[in-house]
């Protein structure tokens, strides 16, 4: 069932306004957090720039997605809201509509592919979303929820590229000026593009300018290929998977190619840095894509030396298993972890020699592994790895260098880049 929406007469939709959010904020306040904004001092000190957090992942479902959900939520008629909504998502947006969804009485449908992990399904059903589980891909569940839209006579509210979703979404860039007025910069993640849509709409009517900085994962640059012309691949496994989209919304992207300043691109290495960074100094948790705008700022460090700016930590929803994946990965990068890949002649005592010198720089080993059939080696010869703790990548050399003056070859084992 289509709504009938005072933003989408016609086939040239009217600009998203500044009243447009202030309306949608003044609708949806009281029932969603309003979040916090920091400065965070050590942050600032590490890029160079004076860095203000937003921390959305404190809403209820963790994640800004809630206020888009409910502003369209509450625009629906009162057929509407007893028919109930269906919408295909595998992320954040299932859980923000069913919760509030189920919280107003409205029944709440949610398609998601066969390949979403089992705990998003828990989650959306433990705030009262109905799931269907349908396809293989995110087109083939959209597409058998539009077929349930029309056969159930259910209202589709869409994740991204929606007017009164992207409305929703800016009431977070409200707050945001209200506690840090003197931001001149704001760096957004964006997936379908609600999000820097409805900020951009706010930042654009400050009375100093604000920049308005967008920012996408490498291995899904579409708003980016669209916004510059361009057509790099999309495709690939990101950290950021809430962002990682295909193709962005037809109405979002109008906004994005009318009010936003640029589009950085970030790579995994940095998506990672910025989601362990943010665990370790700020201590919270954000998921890939709630990261996005600290991986830019990191990543491009001379593009935003010295600006005051404001970072949305859009999301908290990460595996507890992926997270610790990301974190060691993290020490690894940074020297702490590594192993070390130690060729020995498989003799009594040889270990216990190289052990003497891990002993004599102060360097913890984690684990041993020993491979004596499977290498190049003669048969007398064996390979070992050591997985090692050190202080710092300057300890880590420091045992290198000790063990190659005592006649070993060592070879660092290198993380891909």
């Amino acid at each position: 069932m289509s709504r009938t929406d005072p933003l989408e007469t016609g086939s040239d939709p009217r600009p998203l306004t500044l009243a447009d959010v202030q309306d949608a904020a003044a609708r949806i306040g009281g029932a969603v957090v309003r979040t916090p904004t920091m400065h965070s001092i050590t942050l600032s000190k590490i890029t160079g720039a004076d860095i203000w957090l937003k921390f959305e992942n404190q809403q209820f479902t963790a994640a800004y997605k809630e206020r888009g959900a409910l502003n369209a939520l509450l625009q629906l008629t009162e057929e509407q809201r007893q028919r109930g909504v269906i919408a295909a998502s595998a992320g954040n947006h299932s859980q923000g509509l069913s919760y509030h969804g189920t919280r107003l009485g409205v029944p709440v449908h949610i398609v998601m592919p066969r390949t979403t992990p089992t705990v998003k399904v828990m989650q959306t059903e433990a705030v009262g979303g109905k799931v269907v589980l349908h396809g293989e891909t995110f087109d083939e569940a959209n597409a058998h929820a539009r077929k349930l839209e029309h056969e159930l006579a259910l209202t589709f509210v869409h994740p991204f590229d929606d007017p009164h979703v992207a409305a929703g979404q800016g009431s977070v860039a409200l707050e945001l000026f209200a506690d840090a007025p003197q931001l001149d910069c704001i760096v957004v993640p964006i997936g379908g593009g609600g999000l820097i849509s409805g900020m951009a709409t706010v930042a654009k009517v400050q009375d100093k300018p604000i920049e308005v900085i967008g920012v996408e994962a490498k291995l899904y640059p579409s708003s980016y290929n669209a916004y510059n012309s361009t057509d790099l691949p999309c495709g690939g496994d990101t950290l950021a998977e809430g962002i990682a989209v295909k193709e962005p919304g037809k109405f979002t992207q109008t906004v994005i190619d009318r009010l936003v300043d640029d589009i950085v691109l970030v790579d995994e290495p940095h998506l990672e840095e910025a989601v362990s960074l943010l665990l370790q100094i700020e201590k919270t948790v954000v998921e890939g894509a709630g990261a996005a705008g600290l991986a830019a700022v990191l990543a491009h460090p001379e593009r935003f030396a010295g600006k005051s700016i404001g970072l949305v930590l859009c999301g908290g929803n990460i595996d507890t298993r992926l997270l610790a994946n990301v974190l060691l990965r993290d020490l690894a990068r940074s020297g702490r972890l590594a192993r070390l890949r130690i060729t020995l002649q498989d003799r009594p005592g040889a270990l216990f020699k190289v052990m003497r010198e891990f002993d004599a720089h102060n360097v913890n080993i984690i684990e041993i592994y020993h491979q004596r059939i499977f290498t190049h080696l003669p048969a007398k010869g064996l390979i070992t790895d050591i997985e090692c703790e050190a202080r710092d990548s300057a300890q880590l050399d420091g045992l290198i260098a000790g063990l190659r003056e005592k006649g070993y070859s060592v070879t660092p084992v290198e993380l891909a880049k």
